[in-house]
C-alpha cells in the first residue's frame, strides 16, 4: 500500500513541476526497477541467516549419513 502511495505521490510531484508525460513514465519505470532491486536485496539480507542455517544442516546430514566405502574402492571409481 505504501508503495502505491509513493508512486502516486511521485507522479503528482512530477506533474506539478512540469515534467512531460514521457519523462514521468520513464521516471516511474526507473523508480520501479530501483525499488524492485532494493526490495530483493533487503529480502536476501533478511533471509540470509535462514539460508546459512539450511546449508549447515544439509552439510551436517551429509557428513553423518555419508556411505562408508573403503578408500581403495572410492579411488577406483573413475578409472576405466
Amino acid at each position: 500500500m505504501l508503495e502505491l502511495l509513493f508512486v502516486l505521490g511521485f507522479f503528482v510531484m512530477l506533474m506539478v513541476t512540469g515534467v512531460s508525460l514521457l519523462g514521468i513514465i520513464a521516471a516511474l519505470v526507473v523508480a520501479t526497477v530501483v525499488m524492485f532491486i532494493g526490495g530483493l536485496f533487503a529480502l536476501m539480507l533478511k533471509l540470509l541467516p535462514w539460508l546459512l542455517l539450511a546449508v549447515a544442516v544439509v552439510w551436517a546430514i551429509r557428513a553423518i549419513k555419508s556411505p562408508k566405502v573403503p578408500r581403495y574402492q572410492r579411488n577406483n571409481r573413475f578409472r576405466y
